[in-house]
């Protein structure tokens, strides 16, 4: 029978080799428990829930409400529906592998609000010009407003002669008919009213669960539909807001961003 032996020496790096590994094992299951792991759904919701969240919620969604309620005093649109939705999402694990950004933060909130007005599509062209001028009210030395941001120029005086019927389509001779104003904060579009093929706007998508403070489905009035607007005015004018994001934390926890 033939007895293997190893060395004193030999058998003491072994050892030291299985402890250094055990060490780094130790390390690496720590550092995935803290940062490289994804958010937990309850860390989520206290996230969510806390103080500096909820000021910045609130303080995002004044902010574009405020703008919502702009057009309604400005202009001659009429309000007739509000839509919030609001989100807040976990962090992912660790991305080793097509990285997005998701598993740099613990969370992420987000809000989106539209808002839909009511309009006689027999005065459109006085519509978008009282739009218009209350861009034109709101710039400055020729800069977009950050409320209004449309205003009379080469883009909106055209567009207003054409619905009086005084010029052709600024889009071109053989173009839909235009009725969207864009603008990188936020775009207005209408029911077309002048073409064979009516293209009208539609309703909102459905709220899903609504599980405050993580996701807030919101529709004011709760009971009213796009089609309720249409039927009251003739004509819907949808405005859609850029959305907002007013929290975000770190995973380490020291950035944190939010809305002022």
């Amino acid at each position: 029978m033939t007895v293997k032996w190893a060395p004193p020496a030999l058998s003491a790096v072994r050892d030291a080799v299985k402890r250094l590994l055990g060490l780094l094992l130790v390390l690496a299951l720590s550092a995935c428990s803290s940062q490289d792991r994804a958010t937990s759904p309850k860390e989520v919701r206290e996230l969510a829930g806390s103080p500096q969240a909820q000021q910045s919620r609130k303080a995002a969604e004044d902010h574009l409400r405020t703008i919502v309620n702009a057009y309604a005093k400005n202009t001659p649109l009429a309000l007739g529906l509000v839509t919030v939705n609001d989100l807040c999402a976990g962090g992912t694990a660790k991305q080793w592998f097509f990285q997005t950004g998701d598993d740099q933060y613990k969370i992420r909130c987000a809000m989106r609000v539209t808002a839909y007005y009511g309009a006689d599509p027999h005065r459109i062209a006085d519509v978008l010009d009282g739009i218009l001028t209350a861009g034109d009210h709101d710039s400055s030395d020729g800069a977009p407003g950050s409320t209004i941001p449309f205003h009379h120029g080469s883009h909106g005086s055209p567009l207003v002669d054409y619905y009086r019927g005084k010029a052709s389509n600024p889009s071109g001779q053989n173009a839909s008919e235009p009725a969207l104003l864009f603008d990188p904060s936020q775009t207005l579009s209408w029911d077309t009213v002048r073409s064979s093929e009516r293209k009208l706007i539609d309703e909102p998508d459905q709220c899903p669960s609504n599980d405050p403070p993580v996701t807030r489905c919101l529709r004011e009035p709760a009971s009213k539909t796009v089609a309720d607007v249409r039927k009251q005015h003739g004509m819907v004018f949808k405005l859609e807001l850029l959305m907002i994001n007013y929290y975000r934390v770190s995973k380490d926890g020291k950035a944190v961003q939010v809305w002022r």
